[in-house]
């Protein structure tokens, strides 16, 4: 799927979309401005100024149909680190048909000599995608059944221009990005907006003497699941083609600036029994030859490790799954001439025979490529019974193996797990964190359809990603995961409702790749986690008593149970400033 180049373009897709049907809309745009079209019009008539262009704030969404009830102005001031990203949002809104809306940047000077490019300055329109609401989290469901609107989300960077309705708001997205080696100082630069005249918006940036590392060397640990097959689903290329790996990087690429630091593997065919829009085929092909013989084909698997590892993602190979959904593996039966599926329960002697003669040659393999060390076999919310099964069979074939597990908090087996990435709900014991980062282990987190709050749904507040960051500082944490980074459903973006699980959970960028509001503040709350750690150390370094007790104060407020009487947003604000002085 190509991305929209023009508005008037994605207008059309909504009008004959088969998912999101006119009605769809209509009922949409009625619900998420919680007011009927004659309470909207008396909204805008009530509006003094005709057009109005003002910068906003990150931490909101606007609702398209109504004008926005902020405090209108012209000058943005913001602090960053060198190397840091940082963002606002403008919002253009008119009671007025505007054609060829455009947003253009000058240079940042500091009146000394020293300036920041316009190069590092992007503007991008924001376009609105449809979602639900949360209602109970997990569970298949039927769109006619919730709460749908139209929320914006898609940061589209292919759009140039942009046909502005009467009596609708129109965000720009603002990304400043300060380069490593910026001078330190106060910069000021322009924004133009051309919406029927010439709105000229004030930047203000104060460059701080701090450096942020680049995202290859964050420390924070950041687990996205890919989905490769969904890639060549939206881009009509075929699975695995040459084509298909030129999409992708685009993907791997985005995804590696973010600082992701696992691959996700399928080292069997659909590890999570097909609960998303399109198959997830494994990267190793089994055979069982005719004389009872197998034979691993590890040729894509070592091709696409080796591509994932170009595009910048390098630190971990996580290989799913041992301890699939379902117990279907399957495999190419040689006698039979047919594809078959093993299904005998874990545990049995047909199970640890099955997986024992894989594992001893992907083990060899493994080795031979230098990867032995950097991979896991990953287990993803299975029972007891059958992990404990899985862990002593591993260490059977070699006692090195490193286990990867997202799932509840078991004490039984927290020492034999690598890569322990626990549900929101649990909090590792102080001990066994300070053990588990002694011994070089991953502690992090995770959020799904589980949790109202904190997450990553399209209708979730936008600092909520921002607070996953301070929130994995404060628990000592190593980072995140979120499944899935691209597991889009049929037409996202149009709609990210699926028939399961609130919309947005199954993807945090659009086809494109094109970011979304959701994909950018994580990103930004994976900053504040660097300037943290790294504010943590220098204080600590410098006998900063004071400085110290303000930054630990600060992060004991960020407790997850707050956020029922707390917003994200409120916290985020009560606390920024501790990181740009």
């Amino acid at each position: 799927m190509q991305p929209y180049i023009k508005q008037t373009f994605l207008f059309i897709c909504i009008i004959f979309s088969s998912v999101v049907s006119a009605q769809d809309v209509s009922l949409a745009k009625q619900k998420s401005q919680h007011a009927t079209a004659a309470q909207r019009m008396d909204a805008w008539n009530k509006f003094n100024e005709t057009t109005t262009v003002s910068f906003a704030t990150s931490a909101q969404r606007f609702a398209q149909l109504l004008p926005p009830v902020i405090t209108k102005r012209n000058t943005w001031e913001t602090k960053a680190w060198k190397n840091e990203k940082v963002h606002t949002q403008i919002l253009v809104f008119s009671k007025q048909n505007i054609n060829d809306v455009t947003v253009a940047t000058t240079n940042l000077s500091d009146g000394n000599g020293h300036t920041i490019s316009a190069d590092n300055i992007s503007t991008s329109f924001v376009q609105y995608v449809m979602t639900d609401e949360f209602s109970g989290g997990c569970g298949y469901r039927k769109s006619t059944d919730f709460d749908s609107s139209e929320v914006e989300d898609i940061i589209n960077t292919n759009i140039k221009s942009y046909n502005l309705k009467r009596n609708t708001t129109q965000p720009v997205w603002v990304t400043i990005h300060v380069p490593a080696n910026a001078i330190p100082g106060n910069y000021s630069g322009k924004i133009i907006v051309d919406a029927g005249k010439k709105y000229e918006l004030t930047i203000s940036l104060t460059v701080i003497d701090k450096l942020l590392p680049s995202p290859k060397d964050w420390k924070f640990q950041l687990d996205l699941w890919q989905h490769p097959a969904a890639i060549a689903r939206v881009h009509h290329v075929p699975l695995w083609s040459d084509a298909h790996f030129e999409w992708m990087r685009k993907y791997y690429t985005l995804l590696a600036g973010a600082g992701q630091k696992i691959i996700t593997a399928s080292i069997v065919d659909e590890p999570w029994n097909h609960q998303t829009y399109d198959d997830y085929p494994g990267l190793i092909k089994w055979t069982k030859k005719q004389n009872g013989k197998w034979v691993y084909d590890y040729s894509l698997f070592d091709k696409y490790i080796e591509f994932v590892m170009s595009c910048g993602i390098t630190e971990r190979i996580n290989c799913y799954s041992m301890v699939p959904w379902k117990i279907a593996f399957r495999y190419y039966d040689e006698s039979l001439h047919k594809d078959t599926v093993f299904t005998d329960a874990i545990g049995t002697p047909a199970y640890n025979t099955f997986w024992a003669t894989m594992l001893s040659d992907f083990t060899k393999h493994l080795k031979e490529k230098g990867w032995f060390n950097i991979t896991t076999i990953a287990m993803d919310e299975r029972p007891m019974k059958d992990m404990q099964s899985v862990i002593a069979l591993l260490k059977t074939i070699d006692k090195n193996w490193k286990i990867s597990l997202a799932g509840d908090y078991h004490p039984e087996i927290e020492n034999d797990i690598f890569d322990y990435c626990v549900a929101s709900r649990w909090v590792y014991p102080d001990s066994i964190l300070q053990e588990r980062e002694q011994a070089g282990k991953v502690s992090t987190w995770y959020t799904c359809c589980t949790e109202k709050y904190p997450n990553l749904f399209t209708f979730s507040p936008p600092d909520e990603p921002v607070w996953i960051g301070w929130y994995t500082a404060s628990k000592n944490m190593d980072g995140y995961l979120r499944w899935a980074y691209n597991s889009w459903p049929k037409n996202s973006l149009l709609d990210s409702r699926f028939t399961a699980w609130p919309a947005g959970d199954t993807y945090q960028v659009y086809p494109g790749p094109l970011s979304s509001i959701r994909f950018e503040k994580l990103i930004e709350g994976i900053q504040d986690f660097e300037k943290i750690n790294l504010l943590r150390t220098a204080y600590t370094t410098h006998h900063e008593t004071k400085k110290i007790d303000a930054l630990n104060a600060a992060l004991s407020e960020f407790v997850i149970n707050k956020l029922s009487s707390e917003t994200a947003q409120q916290m985020i604000e009560k606390y920024k400033d501790l990181l740009n002085e």
